[in-house]
């Protein structure tokens, strides 16, 4: 057979090899492109994710708890151990740092001189060695420190100029540094002048960011307390001092770039950070900040490309069954052509290798336009060219498969025959029915790794669907056949003919394929609809109402502060303390179970603000009914504190530490979680307020619960700040210590950042393309299963119209004998995509992007009116579809020309 022979035909069908070509084009478009996207989605992810955390957050920082060198200078020496950390990081951790720095420091002490004696200042200084400080640092006055040695020289310090001028101090002052004992007794003084002022170039740049700052002035914490600031000095007197035995210590930090963290290294990077602690290096401690944020972002998009391989099987299981019908469709309609070949003599095999051919001058061709156009996408690629290999292998041979599967015999009507199915078609579908259950059931049972593509996994979907359509197969002409009964008694034919046609309509494969297609399509809106809910209710758990203050302690009158603000509806306080002791009588005797959250609200004010907020979660009726009263408090518990009591014989009298109070309480009832405590924390009490006995001291808030409309943060911090402030000044003790800024957050605002950066871009690109996908691909295969039966369609109503059916009882009888097909394809797909949420959300992980939050898939309503809706369109469609099918067909012709025209 030439390769001109197999080109004129494929020109004669070129309708068929085109749609053949075309979906060819779209599953190495996919298996080409979309990993790129993701790819592209889950950097991009990343890089806003480390773009929000404070650059510190970074840092790798070595900090040495004491550094005696031997022979060689304390300079020399930590830069010696500063390069040898560098060089045995673990590869993938090194490549990463594009920062380091390198310090010396000598603790604060006391120093003394006119200057601060002028203000009456009480001050300790830090001195600090930083190699590359005239780098970052320009000089306002005088001169650095110099870096040569001469005996009885004072030490040359240089200052930050705002430092410098509030505490009274400039270039030239003359001061003296020393030790101070228990007594406050001054001693051992050495010389030390401020050699000059400096400004930083950038202060954002990380060499200032090393604790001590050089830049801040440490407050004191009591009236008897100094201020603390921290100098630079040369290396040289640093190296002088060491041997002079002043205790010195040594802090490296190295910062990982922000573009030098790949999320397809993210795993290995995470490991290494832990093979860096695994490996410390004795007499240094190790902090790392960075491996939080990253660990959560790793957890989402492992979480997320676990959904994408779900929603990536069932799209590409939908996209082989459309091939499979496009090549089932080009050989039925060629079915007289390779009859005639065999009646001629040819092989069983000789149109199979016609088909082969016809395919070979199609497919790969096409398979390479769409892996070229895939390589297009922005993103790092993935080793995918396998399968996609693979993919244009089984697409060239689905024609000929599809070929050698023709009856070798002529077209019977087998719409007219009521056909029992074999037995060996029986065990085909229960062992399928039974291979579906058992997967999702070893699924489930299993578990499996996030991020990686499970073969498990991807199969259970697909087994389900399959599984389902069986079924559907199995059941939907038996209500067809009643219908039916019942129709012929009546007058009319249209609903008798379409019911009967429907009910002995072959449709096996096209049903398989719309069932996976919108399978997959409610699949993603179940499961997106369940992951916006647990996101809500993780913004209600975090705060629930509609704005959170938390402090350290607020006054009294700061809740009808805020209570008089505009917008506001209702104020509750609340008090959280960790980390308290559980005792076993007043006298404070240790129960030994552990330590454990307090919280304490206020039942009825909390009920209130929750209310008020529409909030979902009610408040436990005992503590909202809790009065004061003799005999211990109620209290909620943690399951795991209600065991321990239990256990302890104190589940009706144990007592609990609040802001230095203790209280005696009960055991009234246990949950797993309650609102403002972290999804973490499995030990906690929870007190009512309102029923506090009558004690000396009153407890305090240290957080605030606002309800209201359109309330003004800034207001609210401000408000938060001054009963922070009036708190500490209306006290009998009050310190010069100024409090910590409060922090507001909103629900609203909760809710926005669990739906926003992160891995989130992946998670919505795989919901809105399986969807759209999934949708669009049901509606091209009910295109395929109206085209499959268009044929004996067009002869049927070609004589009907002849016996004088109207075109109005023509469109009647085709929603009927197409709506049953489109109808239960579309509920069985819907009903495929409810359930699989259910199965497979244990294993997904997608409380990643809930905030911890179990993420629970529930009946959705608006899946019903989708459902409707896309049943509709798919039957206005599929109508649409037929009717521009018979007007190229022309029905006259194809009753005129016969059966197998």
């Amino acid at each position: 057979m030439s390769v001109g022979a197999a080109a004129r035909r494929v020109r004669a069908y070129g309708g068929q090899f085109l749609l053949l070509a075309v979906l060819t084009l779209v599953v190495t478009l996919l298996v080409s492109g979309v990993p790129r996207l993701v790819n592209r989605l889950a950097e991009q992810g990343l890089r806003a994710q480390l773009t929000s955390e404070p650059p510190a957050r970074r840092d790798l920082s070595y900090t040495s708890n004491a550094l005696v060198p031997t022979t060689k200078t304390a300079m020399a020496d930590a830069q010696e151990r500063f390069d040898a950390l560098a060089a045995g990081m673990p590869p993938q951790v090194r490549s990463a740092i594009t920062e380091r720095w390198l310090r010396v420091d000598i603790p604060p002490t006391r120093v003394v001189g006119p200057d601060l004696a002028a203000r009456n200042l009480l001050v300790d200084v830090g001195l600090r060695a930083m190699p590359g400080v005239q780098d970052v640092g320009t000089l306002v006055e005088g001169a650095w420190p110099s870096e040569t040695y001469v005996p009885d020289r004072p030490i040359e310090v240089a200052l930050d100029v705002d430092v410098a001028r509030k505490l009274n101090l400039r270039a030239g002052s003359r001061l003296r540094i020393g030790t101070v004992d228990l007594a406050g007794t001054f001693g051992n003084p050495k010389p030390l002048v401020v050699s000059g002022l400096f400004r930083p170039i950038n202060r954002a740049d990380g060499a200032w960011e090393g604790l001590p700052q050089l830049l801040r002035i440490i407050e004191p914490k009591g009236d008897s307390e100094p201020f603390t600031i921290t100098g630079v000095i040369a290396q040289s007197a640093m190296n002088k001092r060491a041997t002079e035995g002043w205790p010195i210590q040594s802090e490296f930090r190295y910062r990982l770039g922000i573009d030098r963290i790949a999320a397809s290294g993210l795993n290995q990077l995470i490991d290494g950070l832990q093979e860096m602690q695994r490996n410390l290096p004795p007499g240094y401690a190790l902090t790392i900040g960075v491996d939080v944020p990253l660990r959560a972002f790793a957890a989402q998009v492992n979480a997320a490309r676990t959904l994408l391989a779900v929603i990536g099987a069932g799209v590409l299981a939908t996209l082989a069954g459309l091939i499979v019908l496009a090549a089932m469709l080009a050989t039925r309609r060629r079915r007289s052509e390779f009859a005639l070949i065999r009646a001629r003599g040819g092989a069983a095999t000789t149109g199979a290798r016609r088909s082969l051919a016809e395919s070979l001058l199609v497919v790969p061709a096409a398979a390479l336009v769409g892996w070229l156009l895939g390589t297009l996408f922005p993103g790092e690629p993935d080793p995918t060219a396998p399968y996609a290999a693979a993919a244009t292998v089984l697409v060239t041979l689905a024609l000929p498969l599809a070929t050698l599967a023709v009856p070798a015999g002529g077209a019977a009507r087998r719409d007219l025959v009521r056909m029992r199915p074999s037995a060996r078609r029986l065990t085909v579908e229960v062992s399928l029915l039974l291979l579906a259950v058992l997967a999702a059931v070893l699924l489930r049972r299993r578990g499996l790794t996030l991020g990686e593509v499970d073969p498990l996994l991807v199969s259970v979907p697909v087994l389900l669907a399959v599984a389902a359509a069986v079924l559907a197969l199995r059941a939907y002409p038996w209500p067809l056949r009643l219908v039916s009964r019942l129709a012929a008694r009546t007058r009319g034919t249209v609903t008798f003919l379409g019911t009967a046609r429907a009910g002995r309509s072959a449709v096996a494969a096209p049903l398989v394929v719309v069932v996976l297609a919108i399978g997959t399509a409610a699949f993603c809106g179940v499961a997106a609809a369940g992951v916006a809910a647990s996101r809500d209710r993780a913004a209600e758990r975090i705060v629930p109402a509609d704005a959170l203050i938390r402090g350290e302690r607020f006054a009294p009158d700061t809740v009808a502060a805020l209570d008089g603000m505009p917008g506001v509806r209702a104020v509750t306080p609340v008090l959280i303390e960790s980390d308290q002791r559980l005792a076993a009588d007043d006298l404070g005797t240790d129960a030994r179970m552990g330590q454990a959250t307090v919280l304490l609200v206020d039942g009825p004010g909390l009920a209130t603000v929750t209310e008020e907020s529409d909030v979902d979660g009610a408040v436990p009726a005992v503590l909202r009914s809790a009065r004061t009263e003799p005999g211990p408090l109620p209290a909620i518990v943690s399951p795991a504190v209600a065991a321990d009591l239990s256990r302890g014989g104190l589940a009706d009298s144990a007592f609990i530490s609040v802001q230095g109070q203790r209280y005696e309480f009960r055991v009234a009832g246990a949950q797993d979680t309650f609102p403002l405590l972290a999804a973490n924390i499995s030990r906690f009490v929870i007190l009512p307020w309102q029923a506090l006995p009558q004690r000396s001291t009153t407890p305090v808030p240290t957080s605030l619960l606002v309800a209201g409309d359109r309330l003004d943060v800034q207001a609210l911090r401000q408000a938060g700040d001054q009963g922070q402030l009036r708190y500490q000044q209306q006290g009998a003790v009050t310190g010069r210590e100024r409090p910590l800024g409060v922090t507001v957050d909103t629900r609203a605002g909760v809710r926005r950042d669990l739906g926003d950066g992160g891995a989130n871009g992946v998670l919505a690109f795989g919901f809105v393309a399986g969807a759209v996908g999934g949708t669009v691909l049901g509606l091209l295969a009910i295109a395929f299963t109206v085209l499959a039966g268009a044929r004996a369609r067009g002869q049927v109503l070609s004589r009907l119209r002849t016996l004088g059916l109207s075109r109005r009882q023509w469109r009647g009888l085709l929603l009927v004998e197409l709506a049953p097909l489109v109808g239960v394809s579309v509920l069985t797909g819907a009903l495929v995509g409810a359930v699989l949420p259910l199965v497979l959300n244990p294993v997904l992980g997608l409380s990643a992007f809930t905030g911890g939050m179990p993420v629970r898939v529930a009946f959705e309503p608006g899946l019903v009116v989708a459902v409707v809706a896309l049943g509709a369109v798919a039957l206005g469609f599929a109508v649409a579809v037929e009717a521009l099918n018979n007007r190229r067909l022309r029905l006259g012709e194809v009753l005129r020309l016969g059966e197998e025209s």
